[in-house]
């Protein structure tokens, strides 16, 4: 396909199309008389190798993006992150809980005009399934009849995936077992639909812009700079307030509150020097369904013995790792505390005597024998610390070398693909409010499994899970938790709180929750008058005092 022509003339499409939707709406006057607020909102994250290709995604900075540029089925309520309706303006399940019928919006549409219709969706979910793509989040679509044998390859067919177009706009999806979590996975930006023309577009990131059919459209971007434009094409353009979004891509911690401060800068979503912070207020913590945790890789002997990796896990001084003058929130387990959920054993202190004896078990006395240990951290001074301290620890054993690995945090998750280190580290934050979300990516067919731990007692405790509801299923995964805990699989640090710079008196729609994520459309400059003997933005709203 010539990328460059396609561009040419979608812009030129889109270019009339808003055209005549904004003679219409002079026509109506529906647009007038309307306060007048800043054009742009400016956000700040640090540098991330930003994938533009929804089906291979995987950061936080990611998530939030693609509010802008793509729209499921389904969307996050921006307070509850709950389910709503998004390009799908309603849907039906049957009484048996496994088939879902989604009646997509007349209205839905690309921002070059084009219509959004139900096959876009079923062709996109069967390139994220296609085992050729390895994308990072087809496992959660296993619940689909069909799917993970098609994701796996034991059955090439696409017919035989339970993904049906049953006109333009009414897509059906059959489940292969009921599942109360499937419309919180279709919040997730892995499962929107991709315009025809991108289907077979291998590189999306020499675009000049992305083909998406979200509440906004990008005009340029860079290594340091995405800009946005609203797409006034958007089913729900009416209800999108502000008109451009400029996303600014900085490692400069200091320089960024800077400008928060004097007012340039709108949100701080990560990078913020927090003892430079003028005004406290504009800081907002809360707390969120995240945990930082290291993981030990058990593709290679002698680490598939889960006695071995144990004994590294009891060899570490937790309390020194875990420590609350440095952890905000120290845990030795790997989901967040949640109600009805049962209370998990993780390893909550050194214990030297065992671990020991479980490496002469294993035919590691005192640890002799045992190969090179490497530990990939990215660059940081906590990441330094906890590998540091990992590399005491184990280097006591007899004749154990440690080599500590670190990349920058641009080039880190995606270099955890590599099969060069034992060791890793993740800050997972919860793709949707389950404790499947932190469980399921540690089954043996899953994409994000980077661990390579496969346990059929483990894959068969999360299928069963899917079958269950309320405290059953809860025990069910409790179960499941505790033996990637017990047999040194993973090790938690630190439940992580979500951290913002932010005047959330100046705006509307953004709220603090547990995903920390915010879609764009609900963002708006709240409109005050200017408080007297005070400059305002744009001649209309105070610049807070700090």
């Amino acid at each position: 396909m010539n990328v460059k022509r396609f561009i040419a003339l979608g812009s030129f499409a889109f270019l009339l199309a808003v055209t005549l939707v904004a003679a219409q709406d002079d026509q109506d006057g529906k647009e007038r008389d309307k306060p007048t607020v800043p054009d742009e909102f400016v956000m700040s994250i640090l540098p991330s190798r930003i994938e533009y290709n929804p089906i291979h995604t995987f950061t936080s900075s990611e998530a939030q993006l693609y509010t802008a540029i793509y729209e499921g089925l389904v969307t996050y309520n921006p307070l509850t992150m709950d389910p709503v309706p998004a390009a799908a303006q309603r849907w039906e399940v049957t009484p048996d809980g496994k088939t879902y019928r989604f009646y997509l919006r007349e209205n839905a549409r690309y921002w070059n005009g084009d219509t959004v219709t139900a096959a876009d969706f079923r062709n996109a979910w069967l390139k994220l399934l296609d085992p050729a793509e390895k994308s990072e989040y087809s496992f959660l679509f296993d619940i689909i009849a069909g799917a993970e044998d098609y994701r796996t390859g034991k059955n090439p067919d696409p017919d035989s995936v339970g993904i049906k177009v049953l006109s333009e706009k009414v897509l059906e999806v059959q489940l292969a077992k009921p599942a109360t979590h499937f419309l919180q996975i279709l919040c997730h930006h892995s499962f929107v639909p991709i315009h025809p023309e991108m289907q077979n577009v291998s590189d999306w990131n020499s675009l000049p812009s992305i083909l998406g059919n979200g509440p906004y459209y990008i005009i340029s971007k860079s290594d340091s700079e995405i800009v946005l434009r609203k797409n006034e094409l958007y089913w729900d353009r009416k209800n999108v307030s502000i008109n451009k979004i400029r996303v600014i891509m900085s490692d400069d911690y200091a320089g960024t509150t800077a400008q928060f401060n004097v007012g340039k800068i709108d949100w701080v979503a990560s990078g913020m020097s927090l003892q430079d912070v003028k005004d406290p207020a504009n800081l907002v913590i809360n707390p969120l369904f995240a945990t930082t945790y290291y993981f030990i890789s058990s593709r290679e002997e002698p680490w598939t013995n889960p006695d071995v990796r144990r004994a590294l896990a009891l060899l570490l001084p937790w309390d020194e790792i875990r420590s609350p003058d440095i952890q905000f929130i120290p845990a030795d387990t790997l989901v967040p505390q949640i109600p009805y959920y049962p209370e998990v054993k993780g390893i909550t202190e050194k214990n030297s005597e065992e671990a020991l004896k479980l490496l002469a078990k294993a035919g590691f006395p005192g640890g002799k024998g045992l190969p090179e240990i490497t530990v990939k951290v990215p660059d940081g001074d906590e990441s330094a610390r906890v590998a540091g301290i990992m590399k005491n620890a184990w280097e006591a054993l007899d004749g154990v070398t440690v080599n500590v690995k670190s990349v920058d945090y641009g080039n880190y998750f995606e270099s955890l693909k590599d099969a060069d280190y034992l060791v890793g580290t993740v800050s997972w934050i919860a793709d949707f409010a389950d404790p499947l979300t932190f469980l399921q990516m540690w089954t043996s067919g899953s994409n994000l499994n980077d661990s390579g731990y496969s346990n059929p007692r483990y894959d068969a405790l999360i299928a069963s899970s899917f079958e269950q509801t309320g405290v059953p299923r809860y025990e069910t995964l409790a179960k499941a938790e505790e033996m990637l805990l017990s047999t040194g699989v993973v090790l938690p640090v630190s439940h992580s709180p979500a951290i913002n710079l932010i005047d959330m008196r100046r705006f509307d729609g953004w709220y603090p929750n547990p995903l920390d994520i915010h879609p764009f459309k609900f963002l708006k400059f709240a409109v005050h008058k200017p408080l007297p003997n005070l400059a305002s933005r744009s001649g209309t709203l105070p610049v807070a005092a700090r």
